[in-house]
């Protein structure tokens, strides 16, 4: 099955589009969105927090709660239909979120080689640090996924994501 990533500007259409039923939402505490038509309301996960990597005043940085519910969502997904996962700008939250998915469903594929089809297909996507490190622990990753995010390096900078789509086959 297949994992969309964009931005909350092309949410709705890439939902439609795709017939997708399942949607990640990442997003700042304060931000606001509407489950988009078609995605019942059990499949649209709102992870509230901001796009930072270390603790700063003011802000919610992703913790360990946030991963924990992300991973029970997406080994919760039936596949049956496509996934969306969005942040503000498809840049950084929802590449973090797409990798650490993939991983996760895909427990025997290369870390590296996911890294460098997210590269390939985005050349924006920068994947949030403090998400996949969270991640790579709790998957018992051994840090391959935190080396392989930082062997593809910071993405060309954007205003907004080149949208993809990762084949979890």
């Amino acid at each position: 099955m297949i994992i969309h990533v964009c931005s909350f500007q092309r949410l709705y259409s890439t939902v439609e589009t795709t017939g997708a039923r399942h949607v990640v939402t990442l997003l700042g505490v304060d931000d606001r969105v509407d489950r988009p038509p078609g995605v019942p309301e059990g499949n649209h996960l709102f992870l509230r927090m901001h796009d930072i990597n270390e603790p700063t005043d003011g802000h919610v940085h992703p913790a360990a709660a946030h991963v924990e519910d992300l991973l029970a969502f997406v080994r919760g997904w039936d596949r049956s239909a496509p996934l969306v996962m969005h942040c503000w700008a498809g840049i950084s939250r929802s590449t973090a979120a797409a990798f650490v998915s993939v991983c996760a469903l895909k427990p025997d594929r290369d870390e590296y080689d996911i890294a460098r089809t997210i590269r390939r297909i985005s050349p924006t996507a920068t994947p949030n640090l403090r998400i996949v490190t969270l991640a790579d622990a709790m998957l018992d990753r051994k840090g391959r996924m935190l080396a392989a995010i930082e062997a593809i390096g910071r993405g060309r900078l954007a205003e907004e994501g080149v949208p993809f789509r990762l084949d979890l086959a």
